[in-house]
């Protein structure tokens, strides 16, 4: 058992219900008092159209029963002819419904009560008792509806959405279909703070002294003026108080008022990635000696000053990014926002040497940032991929005159607490930003996020290839400026433009060295964000290196099928991390010195050719049957001054890797079976050493889980790595076995991976072939605590046993 993970995942969940403030039982077809409860379970589902299904009275007897969060376009097969088209991952779309029926208590009659969906991709429509209260096409806003004019209290209601994907192309990566993020049903008193009325800032900031500012928007939505009292106060992470602020309020009837707390912290425990220190603000709104509201909003102590002389600074230490772009899919889970989904992917991007990541090109899920704040990643967080034109014909064009400020507006309101936010984005290389109007339409956007928010920067992100001057006007626009593949043009743009601060966001993987010194070197440059940290769905072939003979190009060339998804990215899609991974980190920290790989060799008579977005394909391997007696290239990162390679103890050679060098080393060596061992010599010294060796035949496959215990709340999760060895326990590189899985007890398999985008088997299955001696197995809880049992089989082979526990909310949090 890990218990590093045990003890984690139980402050998690105090952490989780204390901020959360609902009920993770099940049984949400009779629902509680509580201000805010989870919304997830008992659904129904139709993929298909159906009008009548809107109404009260429909039979959805014969549907689907499932529970939130879901995407329904991970569930199908990867075809040619699917309407997304390789930007989509040639998925499947269309239109569906979803139906729920819940008890609503009759002492909720009177009270304010409202739904709210976290994300629904796209063009949702949602109706209460059969009337709709609304439209919301940008699949990745939440929003919230009032459901209080419209429901029969101390009766059933039935809840239904309409969810319409099938207006393709609309996006140019996996977007996924369905409610695939939380809902919530909100209860409150007709005197409440209102929905993300809380704005916590902290304007001055010192190890010794802390001030910071509550801003509450408080509604009183009754007919008579009410008198209350809003009491605030600050918790630190262990629960001691470090401030607080009481002060009376007159609201006249049918109005709302904002009230600004400050509050002063003593030694302030200050926000950083390198100490995610969290506050707490428990906000009471009271008339008499009765609470009538209150809520609990999570905020960090930190301050943020971004300058030509000395970059961008936290907490007044100057802080260089090392930064991933990454899209918002998780996998074989598809678009589904599990809570342990997104907190495994923000534990992946720290692992891997990350301190930033920029959500391209849409807000993230609400629990992708809280586990940035949580664990310590920072965020830009970005709006759009597109402005007023289009780049496919069916994408956020088509709505954003009428949309971008209600959907800009959200992401801010609802963003801005969360400390791991240093930057907002509002967009992504525009297909309009040759034209005057782009520059209006910056300023524009700009304008409204500071409206909200003047605590942090705004940029987008601009590309081109040519006239790069021209985007001056643009880059003008925003507080910083957003460069796109094109950081070696910024010490020529210092000279022009000296007041411009630079960030880098996105490049091309293989640059990593030159983008490294350039950040390293100018105090204006920030920091470089890769395309990408994490593959991902969708945008498929991108990042694919291919033999002669293979369809050639781009992937915007040719129809790549069967590739699916992208494969730029440092990790695969089962976490796995590739060797310029490694590189990057051993260039940013400190974490890693030393580290080997082997470049694949050509496979004679074809050659391996490589894409803009591509690295050679490069292998933790020294497995290379039928290549004896032939060269194979091995590569050493090192951040010693030489390093020496062996193989069967044998001087190959010895070679420098300095800065000089980019840190690196190349030998060509003549393949033999054995080991490859590569050391770092420092002042003629050996002092660490790496190795690599041949594996046998596959005799054996081995389970590893990333968590043994889980929490039975039906959207736990545990990553099970599959791995195909030799009978020593050595990954054997070039298995590929077909893994057969079967699951027993309180479980089901929510996804089965292998990280191979040419593999077109489903996503949701029992079975899958090892790609690399690799495979990934997704575990998900039920309701009910016990023991689950996964046991994975192959012909020829051993099965191997894997159990986990599942343990209800008293046993996590005791």
């Amino acid at each position: 058992m890990n218990l590093n993970n045990y003890f984690h995942n139980k402050i998690l969940t105090v952490i989780f219900l204390l901020l959360a403030n609902c009920i993770l039982g099940h049984a949400q077809s009779k629902i509680n008092n509580e201000r805010k409860q989870l919304f997830d379970y008992n659904w129904k589902f139709m993929l298909g159209d159906e009008a009548s299904a809107k109404s009260m009275d429909f039979d959805d007897t014969g549907w689907r029963n499932l529970n939130l969060p879901h995407d329904w376009s991970i569930e199908g097969k990867v075809n040619p002819k699917n309407p997304t088209s390789g930007a989509g991952g040639y998925f499947p779309a269309g239109v569906a419904w979803y139906r729920k029926t819940f008890e609503v208590p009759a002492e909720w009659k009177g009270k304010n009560v409202s739904v709210y969906f976290e994300g629904v991709y796209m063009n949702s429509e949602v109706f209460i008792n059969g009337e709709s209260l609304g439209v919301r096409p940008y699949g990745y806003s939440s929003f919230r509806y009032n459901l209080s004019a419209y429901l029969d209290f101390g009766k059933q209601n039935v809840i239904a959405v309409r969810v319409d994907n099938s207006q393709q192309i609309n996006s140019r990566w996996y977007s996924g279909s369905g409610i695939y993020r939380h809902v919530w049903m909100s209860v409150t008193d007709p005197v409440h703070v209102a929905d993300w009325g809380v704005a916590i800032t902290t304007p001055k900031v010192s190890p010794e002294k802390a001030v910071v500012q509550v801003k509450t928007l408080i509604k009183n939505e009754t007919s008579s003026t009410q008198r209350l009292v809003v009491n605030t106060q600050l918790l630190a992470v262990n629960a001691k108080k470090a401030g607080s602020n009481k002060i009376s309020v007159e609201l006249p009837a049918n109005s709302e008022k904002e009230v600004t707390q400050t509050v002063q912290v003593t030694n302030p425990s200050l926000w950083s990635p390198d100490a995610p220190n969290l506050y707490l603000a428990h906000t009471q709104l009271s008339i008499g000696n009765a609470v009538i509201d209150e809520t609990k909003t999570g905020f960090g102590i930190r301050s943020l000053a971004f300058t030509v002389e000395n970059g961008f600074q936290l907490n007044g230490k100057t802080v260089k990014i090392s930064g991933a772009c990454v899209h918002h899919d998780n996998g074989c889970l598809g678009a589904a926002a599990f809570d342990r989904a997104e907190e495994r992917k923000v534990e992946l991007l720290k692992a891997t040497g990350f301190n930033a990541v920029r959500t391209s090109h849409n807000p993230p899920s609400e629990a992708f940032l809280s586990a940035c704040d949580r664990l310590g990643l920072l965020v830009m967080d970005e709006a759009f991929d597109g402005w007023r034109v289009g780049k496919n014909k069916k994408d956020y064009a088509i709505y954003f005159d009428k949309w971008w400020k209600r959907d800009l507006e959200t992401m801010v309101l609802r963003d801005r607490n969360h400390p791991s936010i240093f930057m907002w984005s509002v967009g992504n290389e525009v297909a309009e930003r040759k034209t005057p109007e782009a520059v209006e339409t910056a300023k524009m956007l700009v304008g409204a996020v500071k409206n909200i928010d003047t605590t942090r920067p705004v940029t987008s992100a601009v590309v081109t290839w040519g006239e790069w001057e021209s985007f001056d006007p643009l880059m003008a626009a925003h507080d910083v400026s957003g460069y796109n593949y094109q950081l070696h043009s910024a010490p020529a743009d210092h000279k022009r433009v000296p007041s411009r601060i630079i960030v880098q966001t996105e490049s091309y993987p293989r640059d990593a060295f030159a983008n490294w010194k350039l950040v390293q070197n100018n105090s204006y440059i920030i920091g470089d964000f890769v395309w990408t940290g994490m593959d991902y769905l969708g945008e498929s072939g991108i990042g694919r290196s291919y033999y002669s003979g293979e369809v050639p190009g781009e992937n915007w060339d040719n129809d790549m099928f069967p590739w699916h998804g992208a494969y730029c990215g440092d990790m695969d899609l089962t976490g796995w991390r590739k060797p310029i991974s490694h590189y990057r980190n051993l260039l940013y920290n400190n974490t890693e010195k030393l580290y080997m790989a082997v470049r694949e060799p050509n496979p004679e008579p074809f050659e391996i050719k490589e894409t803009k977005w591509s690295v050679w394909p490069t292998w933790e391997s020294w497995t290379w049957p039928g290549h004896d007696g032939k060269n194979i290239d091995v590569e050493i990162y090192s951040k010693y001054s030489k390093v020496r390679l062996y193989l069967n103890n044998k001087l190959v050679g010895e070679k420098p890797t300095t800065e000089e060098q980019e840190f690196r080393a190349s030998f060509s060596v003549p393949y033999a079976p054995g080991i490859l061992r590569a050391v770092g010599v420092e002042s003629g010294k050996e002092v660490e050493s790496t190795m690599l060796q041949t594996a046998g035949d596959v005799a054996k496959i081995k389970l590893t889980a990333d968590r043994k215990e889980i929490l039975a709340n039906g959207q736990d999760l545990s990553y099970v790595t599959i791995e195909v060895t030799d009978k020593e326990g050595r990954i054997q590189p070039n298995a590929r076995n077909r893994l057969h899985f079967k699951i027993e007890g309180p479980g089901v398999i929510e996804g089965v991976d292998n990280a191979d985008l040419k593999d077109i088997d489903l996503y949701k299955g029992n079975s899958r072939n090892a790609w690399h001696g690799r495979a990934l197995v997704i575990i998900r809880s039920t309701h009910a605590a016990g023991n689950i049992k996964l046991t994975v089989t192959s012909p020829d082979l051993p099965g191997a046993i894997l159990n986990i526990k599942t343990l209800d909310s008293s046993q996590f949090a005791n």
